[in-house]
């Protein structure tokens, strides 16, 4: 689905640009990943994956603002998913999305459905996944803010 698609569709809403709101998201992408670590080592497994996957849905709200953008209230998730297969467009950023997909359906599934499901080794795994993709659209942020002060 297109940027267009999803604007038409009320997946998503046009908002101004809000670097100051990117930029509280990426903090909060952070804190969530040292959390994500803490209950690790509370062998509190499930919780971690969900707490990893939030990271990631910080930064990517985090992206979405710095472009103008937010999610409507009745896609939530799924909206910030469709948004980032929409307008990042690499290698890296497609195996980054699919990902963070899977992350948001196995948290659905501790959140609602199932309990003890994850391995200590996919808990680790997915707060590397984490790190890697708020670093990846921190830089992102950051280029877009240099481009700005430079205009």
């Amino acid at each position: 689905m297109s940027l267009e698609e999803l604007l038409r569709s009320r997946v998503i809403r046009r908002i101004k640009p809000d670097h100051k709101l990117a930029l509280k998201s990426l903090k909060r992408a952070r804190r969530d990943i040292e959390t994500a670590k803490t209950l690790i080592s509370n062998e509190k497994l499930d919780w971690s994956l969900a707490i990893s996957y939030n990271a990631m849905l910080a930064a990517a709200r985090a992206f979405m603002f710095e472009k103008g953008y937010r999610p409507s209230s009745t896609e939530g998730h799924v909206a910030v998913v469709r948004f980032l297969q929409a307008t990042l467009a690499t290698e890296a950023s497609n195996r980054m999305i699919t990902i963070m997909n899977g992350m948001r359906k196995k948290r659905h599934r501790i959140v609602y459905e199932e309990v003890d499901i994850v391995s200590e080794d996919e808990a680790q795994q997915t707060i590397k996944w984490a790190e890697e993709f708020v670093l990846m659209i921190s830089n992102i942020i950051g280029k877009s803010s240099q481009k700005r002060g430079s205009t």
